[in-house]
């Protein structure tokens, strides 16, 4: 069984501690180290070997949102994934972490079985954004402005190199459909829905499906309804 590697990101110490024996308590996976702001947990998730990093937003100095940039520029780092803990489970920051290379975020509030979910799925590449969340993104995108302030010309010349299918498969997953849930409406099979969003990630310089999400808001591939 191959552990996953978990760095905790938090100024407070106490609920550093309540992760810790959470996470220990999992046969795979353990805490590797513990930073009370990102500057650390950028040094720790190299020292460490990290694989996946619970990082708070607001923290003293380097807060969680430069951090996950500084992981998500870093080609050492390329590995490790960030998940974005926040007592609010849509709000700015949000959106501008997943925009800066987080693969996703959680609330505070969250069961700690949906915490310990969250690492394995962020560990396995996935995106974790649950439909509350993807909602939310949603909605901050119909924001005015915020598209057009935002937007990357590049990004959407680049999905002039997506395949018809590639570009379905992108649109049902910034819609927030699973895997299994693409290849049902699409009737093909999982595998090869995986293989369409892996091939997009790579043609569009995504590191997960949270970005991809963001890609396709951003390119204009996909426009939210007001409803």
């Amino acid at each position: 069984m191959t552990t996953i590697r978990v760095l905790l990101a938090d100024d407070q110490a106490l609920l550093r501690s309540a992760f810790r024996v959470l996470v220990d308590s999992e046969p795979d996976m353990e805490v590797v180290g513990e930073a009370a702001d990102g500057a650390e947990a950028v040094r720790l998730a190299k020292q460490q070997r990290a694989d996946v990093v619970l990082m708070d937003i607001r923290m003293p100095g380097t807060d969680g949102l430069a951090a996950t940039r500084m992981i998500s520029a870093d080609p050492s780092l390329a590995h490790v994934r960030v998940v974005i803990l926040t007592t609010f489970e849509v709000d700015d920051y949000v959106v501008q972490s997943l925009r800066a290379g987080a693969s996703g975020f959680l609330g505070k509030g969250s069961e700690p079985e949906e915490l310990l979910s969250a690492i394995r799925v962020a560990a396995a590449g996935e995106a974790l954004l649950s439909p509350v969340a993807t909602k939310g993104l949603i909605a901050r995108f119909l924001a005015q402005g915020d598209l057009d302030d935002d937007r990357d010309p590049a990004r959407a010349e680049r999905l002039e190199a997506l395949t018809v299918r590639e570009r379905e498969v992108l649109v049902h997953v910034a819609g927030g459909l699973s895997n299994d849930e693409i290849a049902e409406r699409l009737e093909v099979s999982p595998l090869t829905v995986k293989t369409h969003v892996n091939r997009a990630m790579s043609k569009l310089g995504a590191r997960d499906r949270a970005q991809l999400v963001v890609i396709a808001y951003e390119s204009g591939l996909v426009r939210p309804r007001v409803e």
